[in-house]
């Protein structure tokens, strides 16, 4: 038999329990770090958690702020469109000296020759306007001009203006290879300038001789006749003539119904008057 140590036996003892020990308590360990590591990733779940839904309220609050602000700037551009504007009344308008006197005939360019009959003052929206008060006997109307936009309005051509107009209507016309609509827009704005020379030039250019109503379209007559008849009736002021005399020495110029003249020159100009009472009423 062998010898029993006691002193070994005692020491294996105590070591197991030691050991065992030493084990539960790193188990104790684990598990403690391994709560704590749980507890510690719900805390920065929650955290994450919160911090999108304060990200999505904040998101939240400034788009209804910024249509809380869109809706106040839109009532506010509403209630200034509402809002009447301040109007100044100027009781007087500025006014310029005058450079017609009353019976004084002046050309309106889109009317033709007139005669100032009154000076008036007007009140036109609760402004005082001072105007001439024309008369166009042709068309058996009266217009009005503000005295303050007479630049407007000219005087009536010397005698040396009428000589060099027909030597114009004399002169061989000028007729450009354009199309007609684009040549009657220019012949409508020499009409409405008011300048003799204009009125000449297209009369001029215009003009068919005895061949008139043949060879003319319906519109060519038209502008014809409104030249025709604008240059006629300031040719009469200027020359202290009739319409008779007027008219012959133009279709003299122009070589135009010389046999009319002869046999009855009162219907040529009843047919040449009736198309332009219009003109007043729907100018160019």
């Amino acid at each position: 038999m062998k010898k029993i140590n006691l002193k070994n036996i005692l020491k294996k003892t105590f070591k197991k329990k030691k050991s065992s020990k030493k084990s539960t308590k790193k188990t104790k360990k684990v598990l403690k770090n391994s709560k704590i590591k749980k507890v510690q990733k719900k805390t920065k779940v929650k955290k994450l958690k919160n911090k999108l839904k304060e990200n999505l309220l904040n998101k939240k609050k400034s788009k209804t702020t910024e249509s809380s602000q869109l809706k106040q700037e839109n009532l506010k551009s509403i209630k200034a469109s509402d809002q009447k504007p301040e109007i100044k009344k100027i009781k007087t308008q500025e006014t310029e000296k005058k450079e017609y006197k009353l019976k004084d005939y002046v050309v309106y360019p889109k009317h033709g020759v007139g005669q100032i009959t009154e000076f008036k003052k007007i009140n036109i929206g609760g402004i005082d306007v001072e105007v001439y008060i024309l008369k166009f006997e042709k068309d058996k109307a009266n217009g009005m001009v503000p005295v303050n936009k007479q630049s407007n309005l000219r005087p009536l051509a010397t005698v040396n203006q009428v000589n060099k107009c027909i030597s114009i209507l004399k002169s061989k016309p000028k007729i450009k290879r354009s199309m007609w609509s684009r040549r009657a827009q220019e012949y409508e704005a020499k009409i409405s300038s008011g300048k003799i020379y204009d009125l000449a030039e297209v009369v001029r250019d215009l003009n068919k001789g005895d061949d008139l109503m043949v060879d003319q379209s319906y519109s060519e007559r038209q502008l014809f006749e409104k030249a025709y008849e604008r240059i006629l009736s300031e040719f009469q002021i200027i020359l202290d003539l009739s319409i008779e005399d007027t008219q012959k020495k133009l279709d003299k110029a122009l070589k135009r119904n010389l046999e009319l003249h002869s046999s009855n020159p009162v219907q040529k100009i009843e047919a040449t008057t009736t198309d332009t009472s219009e003109d007043l009423e729907n100018p160019a």
